[in-house]
Formats: C-alpha cells, sequence, structure tokens
C-alpha cells in the first residue's frame, strides 16, 4: 500500500491517513487518555502511562489521520484520529487481527471513523491478515457498532455485565467478525 491515503471530511477537512510517527506517540496517548476518562468505550480505568501505551497501543501497526490543510479550527497536521492493527491472538491464530480507533471528540461523526475502519481493512489485508475481530465493543457505543455492521462486521457473541461505565451504569458487550477474504 501506498502511504498516505487521503480524503476529505465531511466539514472539508483535507486528511490523510498514515503510520504514527514517533513525534506523534504523546498526541495519541494524550487522546487516547481523554477517552478513557469519558468512560463509555474502553475497558481501562486510568490514564496510561507512556510505557503503558507503548505496550497497548503500539505493539504492532499505529496508524493516524492527520489534518493537512488550514481549516478554522485545525492547523496542518492535526492529529483528528488514531488507530492500532495488532495480532488478536498468538501462533496459530495470528491470521485474525484486532483493531481499536479513537477519534478526537469534536469531530466525531464526520467520517474519520470510517475513513479509518475502511482503510484498516485494507491494510488488514495487504498485511497479510485473513480477519478482524472486536473482542468487547460496549453495547451503548452505537455509532461504532453502526459503523462495524455498515463495513460487514457480525455480532458473533455478548459478554453479559462486561463493562462498568464510569456513571456507574453496568453494560454488555458484543465481539464482532468480519473476514477479509
Amino acid at each position: 500500500m501506498q502511504f498516505p491515503l487521503n480524503k476529505f471530511t465531511k466539514n472539508g477537512i483535507k486528511v490523510e491517513l498514515d503510520y504514527m510517527h514517533p513525534q506523534e506517540q504523546e498526541v495519541v496517548r494524550t487522546l487516547l487518555n481523554l477517552v478513557i476518562f469519558e468512560g463509555k468505550t474502553y475497558p481501562q480505568k486510568q490514564p496510561l502511562s507512556p510505557t503503558e501505551f507503548a505496550a497497548y497501543w503500539l505493539s504492532q501497526d499505529a496508524f493516524v489521520v492527520r489534518a493537512v490543510e488550514q481549516s478554522n479550527t485545525h492547523k496542518p497536521k492535526d492529529i483528528l484520529g488514531a488507530f492500532y492493527l495488532k495480532p488478536n491472538f498468538p501462533g496459530r491464530c495470528s491470521h485474525i487481527c484486532n483493531a481499536g480507533f479513537i477519534v478526537q471528540p469534536q469531530l466525531r461523526g464526520q467520517g474519520i471513523g470510517q475513513f479509518m475502519g475502511e482503510s484498516m481493512l485494507l491494510i488488514a489485508a495487504s498485511l497479510g491478515y485473513e480477519a478482524v475481530m472486536f473482542n468487547l465493543v460496549f453495547a451503548t457505543n452505537i455509532p461504532s457498532i453502526t459503523l462495524w455492521q455498515k463495513l460487514g462486521f457480525e455480532i458473533i457473541g455478548r459478554i453479559p455485565q462486561a463493562a462498568k461505565l464510569a456513571d456507574g451504569q453496568v453494560i454488555e458487550a458484543v465481539m464482532m467478525y468480519r473476514a477479509l477474504c
């Protein structure tokens, strides 16, 4: 695959999707910690230290979506979203990958998640993965479930009482799967 991949968001920001650069790691860690603090989509309860972030997010391939043109609210090269891609299981099952996604809160609904999801499917296939599996999509995360189903994922299982949200609500999670070949 040729990187960067380019697209315009729904609100007209020209963006590029590329491998994360080392100097972008702290920005992505800060964004992930913001999402963790929101307490609605990731299982972690506490912010991740640089070492914890590296072990969780940087163990294989990590990508970012950057703004590449000046707009009213974004300077060039702002990080608008990010995702990782890695084997979901070791050894004999490493042909099934897993990915995690984050988008700047003020830019949700602008197509950045869909751009990352569509790109991830192409990247995963180009890296030799044969399927993608999400182990823990909170059932209250309707935008994500809707997007993944739109991209061909199926719900293959449910985990009752899987997550205790920041507001105290206990919810189920779903497992989602999509073959790439």
